[in-house]
Parts: C-alpha cells; sequence; structure tokens
C-alpha cells in the first residue's frame, strides 16, 4: 500500500502536445519540466548533423589530425584570447565602476541622449559602453551592464540591444592605428579608415535598430531592465553611490568592478572556445604543404572557397580588386586580429581598407563572444536574432564605406 500512498495532488502532472511533454511537481510555483519521449526523431537528427559536420573534415585532415587541431585550438584560445579578454574585462570593469560610481555615465547620459536616442534608439549611458568597446574589445560591454546602476538607465528591451552596438566597435582602435599604417595601391589609407570609422557608424545604426525591433516586441517598450529600483529615488535628477569617504568608495568600486570582470570572462570561456574554434577550423588551411599534423590553426577552408565563389557579389559590395581581399572580411567572423594581420603592405587600395576597418571592426569575431555574451546578459533566447542582425549590419557597413569613398573619390 505505501507504493500508493502519494495523493493525487502530490503526484507530478503532465501536460502532453505531440511529442513535447510539460511536467510540473507538486509545487505550484514551480516552472514547468519540458520533456520528450526518450526514442524521438532528434536524437537521429543531431546525431546525423555531427556526423554531416566532422565526417567530411576528418575525411580531409584525418580524424587523429581533426582532434588534435580541436584540442590545440582550444587550448590556444583559452590562453591567448580568453584570458586576454578576461583581463580586459577586469580593467574596463573596474574602471566603468569608479566612473559610474563618480558620475561620469550619469554626464554622458544627460549630454548624449540628444544624439544616441535618435541615432540608435539608445540611452546616453550607451555611449561608455560604446568607448569600452572601442578601446578594447567586444567583452568590455558585459562589465558594465553588470552593474546594476548601470542597468538603471535602459529599459529591458534597450539593454537586448546593447551587445550589438558595443561589438560594432570592438577593437576599433587597434584596427584603425593598425589598417592606418598600410601602405595601398591607390588612394589615401588614412582616408579610407576614416570613412571605414563612418561605416561602422552607419551599420551599427541598421543592426540596433534591428534589434530594437524584435526585443520590443518581446518586452514593451516600458518595462525597466533593473527591476530593483530604490523607493524614492529618482535617476533623472539624482544617482546612487556607495557607503563611505572618497577613497573608500574608490576602493570598493574598483575590487568590485574588477570582480566582475573576472565573472564575465568566464562566462565567455564555453563560446568562444567552441564557437571560434569551429570559425577557424572551417576557415584555415594544412599548416605545412605537405599535409596536416594536427597543430593550432589548421582547417579545411571551406569559409574562403565560399567567398571565392562569390567573388562577383563581393566586388560590387564592397569594391574587392584582390580575390584575396574576401578573407579579411570572412576572418573577422571569428578574431578581428587575425583579419587585420592578412593586410599585407602595398597589396590593396585605400578603398579595400575603408572596407576592412569597417567590416573587422564591426564584426570583430563577434561569431565567438555573441553566444556567450547574450547568454551572461540573460537574452540567451535572442541570441540568433542578434547575430543575424549583425551579420546584416557588417554588411551594410561595408557596403557604405566602400561606396562613400567612392564618392568622395569623385569629389
Amino acid at each position: 500500500m505505501e507504493k500508493n500512498s502519494i495523493t493525487m495532488e502530490e503526484q507530478p502532472t503532465a501536460v502532453i502536445s505531440g511529442e513535447e511533454t510539460a511536467v510540473s511537481g507538486a509545487d505550484p510555483d514551480s516552472n514547468p519540466i519540458k520533456t520528450k519521449k526518450v526514442i524521438s526523431v532528434e536524437g537521429f537528427m543531431a546525431i546525423g548533423f555531427v556526423l554531416l559536420i566532422f565526417i567530411p573534415i576528418g575525411a580531409i585532415m584525418g580524424f587523429g589530425n581533426m582532434l588534435q587541431t580541436l584540442f590545440n585550438n582550444a587550448h590556444v584560445l583559452l590562453i591567448d584570447t580568453c584570458f586576454y579578454l578576461m583581463a580586459v574585462a577586469v580593467v574596463i570593469g573596474a574602471l566603468s565602476s569608479v566612473l559610474t560610481e563618480f558620475g561620469v555615465i550619469a554626464l554622458a547620459n544627460k549630454a548624449l541622449s540628444p544624439l544616441m536616442k535618435p541615432l540608435f534608439g539608445m540611452p546616453g549611458a550607451t555611449s561608455v559602453a560604446i568607448f569600452s568597446a572601442f578601446l578594447s574589445d567586444n567583452p568590455a560591454v558585459l562589465t558594465l551592464a553588470e552593474d546594476k546602476r548601470y542597468r538603471l538607465y535602459f529599459k529591458k528591451y534597450q539593454l537586448a540591444g546593447l551587445t550589438n552596438l558595443g561589438t560594432a566597435f570592438g577593437m576599433g582602435l587597434i584596427v584603425i592605428i593598425t589598417l592606418s599604417t598600410k601602405s595601398v595601391t591607390k588612394g589615401n589609407a588614412t582616408l579610407g579608415v576614416m570613412v571605414g570609422l563612418v561605416g561602422a557608424i552607419i551599420g551599427s545604426i541598421v543592426a540596433t535598430r534591428l534589434m530594437l525591433i524584435k526585443s520590443k516586441k518581446r518586452f514593451g517598450k516600458d518595462l525597466p531592465a533593473e527591476t530593483n529600483a530604490i523607493s524614492g529615488f529618482d535617476m533623472a535628477t539624482q544617482r546612487q553611490i556607495r557607503e563611505g569617504g572618497v577613497v573608500q568608495r574608490v576602493l570598493d568600486s574598483i575590487l568590485d568592478g574588477g570582480a566582475s570582470g573576472v565573472k564575465i570572462g568566464l562566462a565567455i570561456i564555453p563560446g568562444v572556445l567552441i564557437i571560434a574554434n569551429m570559425v577557424m577550423l572551417l576557415t584555415n588551411g594544412a599548416s605545412v604543404a605537405g599535409g596536416y599534423t594536427g597543430s593550432a590553426g589548421e582547417g579545411v577552408g571551406l569559409i574562403p572557397k565560399i567567398g571565392e565563389f562569390l567573388r562577383p557579389v563581393m566586388e560590387f559590395l564592397f569594391g574587392f580588386t584582390e580575390s584575396s581581399a574576401i578573407s579579411v572580411p570572412l576572418t573577422a567572423l571569428g578574431s578581428a586580429g587575425a583579419a587585420i594581420g592578412l593586410v599585407g603592405d602595398g597589396v590593396y587600395t585605400a578603398t579595400e581598407l575603408a572596407v576592412f576597418t569597417s567590416m573587422c571592426m564591426f564584426w570583430s569575431g563577434y561569431l565567438s563572444t555573441h553566444v556567450s555574451m547574450m547568454d551572461n546578459m540573460g537574452f540567451r533566447e535572442f541570441t540568433t536574432t542578434s547575430i543575424l542582425c549583425h551579420t546584416i549590419g557588417g554588411i551594410v557597413a561595408g557596403f557604405a564605406a566602400h561606396w562613400i569613398y567612392v564618392l568622395l573619390a569623385l569629389i
């Protein structure tokens, strides 16, 4: 009789719709648990998808070499990329926390709202995220968004677009300085780089606005990003500060912001190691002429071949005259640093340099960071939308940079 001692109220209930089953326990406040049948089409589809990807790659590289490359890539990305980004996040987190504590972000919000709102549909405080990403890299946005006081300036739907806007300027300073030193076969390199910056701004407006259309439908226009507001606190005329004197507030800001950076740095590791790893595997070729060795950085070179197939379209959109130019923005999908490293002296025109600047800055490895950034900010459901919007924005940025330079050259 003990086996039947569970009452009807205590038994889990199930709502079945097709293959999916929503199971809720005795606690009425608990979220339903979605389940599926043990044997379903999804299992076979997953097996087929994995085999479809890795069997062709393994056949080209050799399965042993492929696995070694995947592991070596992950190790290199962890040491050289993730730990670097963590260091950036710690420094930017500390700096942004101090800026928030002593009112700089509040001033930026007041001063730049008349510009940011009509262009991007975002509060003036967004400018701090742009500058942070421009001076460092995409994850700098996360250290700001982690601060509850910073989120007070945003509506929920606006915070969902912060990843797209910040990423549009990731590694901007490094990209501009590096490419401005390159010699070109035709035109003015400095003008090309400056036009590229303008193209990135245009692309950022497009990507952010597209993202906000989607997020506004989901959250509405009035839901605040930070709901833990203080009673009687008016952010239009006041700002929240820490307890203690000036020195104590500085120290607390630095330590709290730095600790937030460590948290962010850990959160981006899975996305970078997995997504960037696959991008490298599909982009790079053999490391030696004789074949594959299993070392880091090897791949099957599929993405450049796709780019070569699309060369006529690329020439119209971006004005590429060299077939090798296609590999630069495609490589920027995984790493902006690797992409600008492909730009040699005296190889490309200033028009192409403008496009490189715009697209390398705008995309700046977003395929490897967007997943973890959206997840960390609590918008995992919008990850695919964010990536799609950023892809469109990057194409618009490169297109705008090319044709703006062409028009300026005619003057």
